[in-house]
């Protein structure tokens, strides 16, 4: 018989996990609706309104500064009479600035995840970590195969990536018809694919580099570890720095975003106050509340006032500040930024602004990106896991069927978010990069959505024939 501590420790994880689907769920629905909205809006007569927006300049213009101090002119555009335009336009600021807030949640996902989560054994993490592989690694090369030898080859990892608030979206549409054991490999599958797309990212799509900048950015990430080392906790110091991270990284031809995940890594895990300390310390200030109270007493005095102040601090000190900061980001994060994101980025007009002759004869970046969705993040996925487990090198979870286990790797391929956000780097430089950025995102929505109708309808037919099994 368990301890009752033990089952509901287990309970409260349980109930974490299940918040965080829930909350993934409903980010991924209104995802959903910022594209749809983004693709009415772009093929409406608003369509001219929608696309000038996003090229619209958002920032703050300093009259003759660049004269006077010239190391400023790097931090923006240098204008008439010594001006400079320090920000960006609406897009750039979503996509390299609100982005890097999306990428810092997901780095402190991913740091949560190997140190206690399902990535923290090498026993748990090996097989939805060797299914991320294989879902990167086959839609990839389906992709390079069809291109290679095209300026177009570059965008061999837009279809590699999974959008985690999708698939589950879908999958918790099916509710109990799915088990758990296959939404935890879902989940776990999607965070080592995030961790792919970012190394993706970092090595294959970064513009030529400034050694200056990027020897800063080296120097501002020792001070990130030093802070971490020294068990500096608040997070104040660790966002003050990453500002300057993010500044250096932006100029150093890696995508700003990096910056993000880097800082993600050091921030701490240890709270500063103990957990086993907590509650006596807690329970000696509630003690001094109420013996400071006198019986005609209106309103707190200074000792109740001193105590409350301090049974707060104490409150957030007991706090990781990791999870604090990455509870302060989530829902900005699904409910503000990856919409967002999705709403400028998913409008394509159809009319006149993509040449359809073009679709299957421009390369071949319609069919790489629809078959590396379609086919091969579900064969990559369910070929890689069924040798690994041949082989004896990765076992199953318990519960979950092959059938499941295919299933998921056709939810995989619900790309969007990533997708997107790695065809805005792939084609930078490239003839027609307009057009071939554009036709990639007719690809991604066209690959996305077969792949979440054919996996959650495949998924139904798994769970029936299971049930007949069963009875």
């Amino acid at each position: 018989m368990r301890p009752a501590g033990q089952n509901l420790e287990k309970l409260g994880l349980r109930d974490v996990f299940l918040n965080f689907l829930k909350s993934e769920a409903f980010g991924g629905i209104f995802l959903f609706f910022a594209a749809v909205l983004a693709m009415i809006m772009a093929n409406s007569p608003l369509s001219e309104m929608y696309f000038n927006f996003w090229h619209m300049e958002l920032g703050v213009e300093m009259q003759g500064l660049a004269h006077a101090f010239p190391f400023l002119a790097h931090l923006g555009a240098q204008g008439e009479n010594g001006s400079i335009f320090i920000g960006f336009s609406m897009h750039h600021w979503i996509s390299d600035v609100l982005m890097a807030l999306f990428f810092l949640m997901v780095g402190l996902e991913i740091k949560r995840e190997v140190l206690f989560g399902e990535l923290a054994s090498v026993k748990k993490a090996i097989f939805p970590a060797l299914a991320a592989v294989g879902g990167m690694l086959v839609p990839g090369l389906i992709y390079f195969g069809l291109n290679a030898g095209t300026p177009s080859a570059h965008g061999f990892g837009i279809p590699m990536a999974t959008d985690i608030a999708f698939a589950l979206g879908v999958i918790m549409l099916l509710k109990s018809r799915v088990p758990m054991a296959l939404k935890v490999f879902l989940v776990t599958l999607a965070v080592v694919d995030d961790l792919g797309a970012i190394v993706v990212i970092a090595l294959f799509y970064t513009s030529t580099l400034n050694y200056a900048y990027l020897g800063l950015a080296l120097v501002l990430i020792c001070v990130l570890i030093a802070l971490n080392k020294f068990g500096i906790k608040a997070l104040s110091p660790y966002l003050c720095v990453g500002v300057v991270l993010w500044f250096a990284v932006h100029n150093s031809g890696i995508h700003a975003t990096i910056s993000a995940v880097a800082l993600a890594f050091c921030i701490p895990v240890r709270p500063k106050f103990d957990l086993q300390d907590f509650n006596p310390h807690v329970s000696a200030m509630v003690d001094g509340f109420v013996r400071s109270k006198s019986d005609d007493q209106v309103f707190l005095n200074e000792s109740q006032v001193k105590n409350l102040r301090n049974m707060r601090e104490t409150i957030t000190m007991v706090q990781s500040p990791l999870g604090r900061l990455e509870r302060a980001l989530h829902p900005w994060s699904a409910y503000c930024i990856m919409p967002l994101f999705g709403f400028a980025n998913a409008g394509v007009r159809l009319d006149d602004g993509v040449d359809f002759s073009a679709l299957l004869g421009f390369d071949h970046i319609f069919l790489g990106v629809v078959l590396g969705l379609l086919i091969g993040k579900p064969v990559g996925i369910f070929l890689i896991t069924f040798l690994c487990e041949k082989f004896g090198i990765a076992a199953r979870p318990s519960g979950i069927t092959w059938g499941e286990i295919l299933g998921a790797g056709m939810l995989a391929g619900i790309g969007f978010t990533m997708s997107i956000f790695v065809s805005e780097l792939a084609f930078k430089g490239v003839e027609n990069a307009q057009q071939a950025a554009e036709i990639s995102k007719i690809a991604i929505l066209s690959g996305s959505l077969i792949s979440g109708v054919i996996g959650a309808l495949f998924l139904l037919g798994v769970a029936k024939i299971k049930d007949k099994v069963n009875k």
